[in-house]
């Protein structure tokens, strides 16, 4: 069958009609939907958008456990391997479960004691609804979305990421001579109780918060309290056999350069959870820009540290050190944690320069005090997470409200200081106490036999290589 032109034409402007009949419908119809339908819809995105950029964040925060792994695997030697690994994995798995019983529940316990609260365990949802919305939940109870305007698991998921790092920091400063039924007693409550009661003093609304004190991503919160920890750690262990021998310093190089330039790129990459996700909200241009601002300024300080580090190292020894660039590359990136969201960039640059240099500085400290601490884990942490959190109180561009009046800058570091110190004494503190504890009952340390034979074989009856050949 022919059409002609012309009755193709009339079919084309009968379609025309229809089209323009219907599309004016939709648009009275959009023009007569009630406005919290909009609202509604604006909300779920919103909510959507957060839930699943937190959930993506909290994975990689997750995934720096491997790079600690491997940063403490290579600056350590073979015969520890396996024990480096285990405590890694145990550090995850054990605080997984003591942050959902305890943990949570006194760093957001919401009560009206600053200093201390619980509020029980799992992960804490707003409201109940009925079964029926949604069968995912069958025979379940099923709740409404957060009213934070992001789902609780994902928060849970990157809280409890948060809560490991502080743990795991302390496995490097302790390596090879700590046994490994000790560390696991360490890491449970380190998980359980310290890192969440003074993470509770700030990011929970406790007396610090109320006090104007900003960390924004934990350089005390988090690896404040690891490095502190570590610290009391290595002191009360000793130094690893043939460390200090007539007085003098013998380095014991790590086995492996190469698996620890790979745990630092792996933590560098981690940190982009770390820091752009503690924004916690993310849709709409404002969140956005601040969360790529937050990477920018975690970027600067991270390549600054490390040039910094190699400089200083190099004018020192003479020759350039990669483990110094690597430290380097950490404490740049730990030094700009708690500030990343308010310094310039060229307050990023100066955070990272100075952190380069105190983690060079505070290596050859702990080696003039004789305390071994094989993978640098107070210079980095510890020391560069006190100048995180005084280096928020210096530079930092967003002056605090305290009871409805703007904190002048004296006051603002006044506060940085005094929260910096009480959190960090808190971490060394109590975890000296647990360590000389375990001490007395001769459960601290592995004997001088096994130690020299190597944690894998005399802890685990294991090697990571296999039998030499």
């Amino acid at each position: 069958m022919k059409f002609s032109c012309r009755k193709t034409t009339h079919v084309g402007l009968l379609l025309t009609a229809v089209f323009i009949v219907l599309a004016g419908s939709g648009l009275a119809m959009a023009q007569d939907a009630p406005a919290t339908a909009v609202t509604d819809l604006k909300s779920e995105t919103a909510y959507t958008i957060n839930t699943l950029i937190m959930f993506l964040t909290a994975v990689l925060v997750l995934f720096m456990q491997a790079g600690f792994a491997m940063l403490e695997v290579g600056l350590n030697a073979s015969k520890n391997t396996v024990n480096i690994l285990f405590k890694n994995v145990m550090d995850l798995s054990v605080g997984i479960m003591l942050f959902l019983f305890i943990g949570m529940g006194i760093m957001y316990n919401g009560g009206d004691n600053p200093y201390f609260g619980y509020s029980g365990p799992f992960v804490t949802r707003d409201a109940q609804a009925s079964a029926e919305a949604g069968s995912w939940y069958t025979n379940t109870t099923v709740t409404e979305p957060s009213s934070t305007g992001y789902s609780n698991a994902a928060d849970f998921l990157f809280q409890v990421a948060f809560a490991a790092t502080a743990a795991t920091i302390v496995s490097g400063a302790v390596a090879g001579r700590m046994k490994f039924g000790a560390y696991l007693i360490y890491s449970g409550v380190l998980t359980g109780l310290i890192y969440p009661i003074s993470g509770f003093w700030k990011w929970g609304g406790g007396f610090l918060n109320q006090e104007g004190f900003q960390d924004f991503a934990g350089s005390v919160v988090v690896h404040g309290v690891g490095g502190f920890a570590g610290l009391a750690g290595a002191i009360a262990l000793g130094p690893r056999l043939g460390r200090y021998v007539q007085g003098k310093s013998v380095p014991i190089p790590g086995h492996n350069i190469a698996f620890a330039a790979l745990g630092v790129f792996i933590l560098w990459v981690g940190w982009y959870g770390f820091n752009p996700g503690s924004q916690l909200t993310y849709d709409g241009y404002v969140n956005a820009e601040a969360t790529s601002y937050i990477a920018l300024t975690t970027t600067i300080s991270a390549a600054c540290g490390a040039i910094a580090a190699m400089t200083f190292g190099w004018i020192l020894f003479g020759k350039p050190d990669v483990t110094m660039a690597l430290n380097g590359t950490l404490a740049g990136l730990v030094g700009i944690t708690a500030n990343c969201d308010q310094v310039t960039e060229t307050g990023s640059i100066i955070v990272g320069l100075v952190s380069g240099v105190l983690v060079v500085l505070g290596i050859l400290l702990l080696d003039k005090m004789k305390i071994d601490d094989p993978v640098g884990a107070w210079p980095v942490h510890g020391l560069c997470g006190v100048w995180g959190g005084l280096a928020t109180g210096i530079l930092g561009q967003n002056l605090p409200e305290v009871n409805g009046e703007t904190l002048t800058r004296g006051a603002y570091i006044l506060v940085q200081c005094k929260g910096t110190v009480i959190i960090c004494l808190w971490a060394f503190v109590t975890m000296a106490i647990l360590f000389y504890a375990l001490k007395a009952i001769n459960f601290l340390r592995v004997s001088p036999e096994e130690e020299q034979a190597g944690l894998d074989l005399s802890e685990h009856g294991m090697q990571a290589y296999g039998q030499a050949t």
